[in-house]
């Protein structure tokens, strides 16, 4: 139980803090409209991107949208975990729908190598897990131990403080660096969007020609991520 009374008091003393108060809000409202938008299409039929079909991305999102209700059930879902986080009363109940969507997007998107979500999405997550922590008065109801009421959990207004917490912060801009550089520097080929864009990176390639013959591969040919990566590594040795 010592464990779970120090959580419970490094929470409290972070909901007292105004400027995390505002970054609860700041992280609520970024995640719903980076959700919003593309469930929208979602819902109404549309496609979600332009990217072709031999793209390893577009190849499954264009296999996506051939599922029907299924594609569509995914907007509806992202578009209420939106709205959900929108709404204060609700905002819990929004980033536990928001998190496995999150996150399911963030492993594909590192799998493929995708350039449209491959630093937002884990920053989204981590957005996400932030938010959870910050409800963790209520979320602490799901696990299987027993504790006060939530409400008496929470500091009361009058114990509100404005000192700012740049210790947090800190952490959180290191982190963001931290994951923008990892991303970068973790792959030596990727997909790009486009044929054109994927050459571009061949120049600085140890092996350009075999870095062509990788684009090629992928956006002429139209064959798999894995096996254009074999082929490279193959020719390479």
């Amino acid at each position: 139980m010592a464990l779970l009374e120090k959580l419970d008091r490094i929470h409290w003393n972070a909901r007292r803090n105004k400027w995390l108060q505002y970054f609860a809000i700041f992280n609520r409202f970024a995640l719903a409209l980076g959700f919003l938008p593309s469930g929208m299409q979602k819902v109404l039929g549309f496609r979600f991107t332009a990217l072709p079909v031999n793209h390893p991305m577009g190849h499954y999102l264009d296999a996506l949208f051939q599922t029907g209700y299924y594609y569509t059930t995914i907007g509806i879902f992202q578009v209420l975990a939106a709205i959900l986080l929108i709404i204060p009363r609700t905002a819990t109940l929004g980033a536990i729908i928001y998190f496995p969507i999150i996150l399911n997007i963030t492993i594909l998107s590192l799998a493929v190598r995708f350039d449209g979500s491959l630093f937002s999405s884990p920053l989204m997550v981590l957005s996400c897990l932030f938010l959870l922590c910050w409800d963790y008065h209520k979320v602490k109801w799901i696990l299987p131990f027993q504790h006060k009421k939530a409400k008496e959990l929470l500091p009361k207004r009058e114990e509100f403080t404005f000192r700012f917490p740049w210790k947090f912060f800190l952490g959180v801009f290191l982190t963001t660096v931290a994951i923008v550089a990892v991303v970068v520097t973790v792959y030596d080929l990727y997909p790009r969007n486009t044929i054109s864009h994927c050459k571009q990176q061949c120049p600085d390639d140890e092996n350009p020609e075999l870095c062509l013959q990788f684009c090629d591969c992928i956006h002429t040919k139209a064959q798999s991520l894995e096996s254009c990566l074999e082929a490279y590594e193959a020719a390479s040795k």
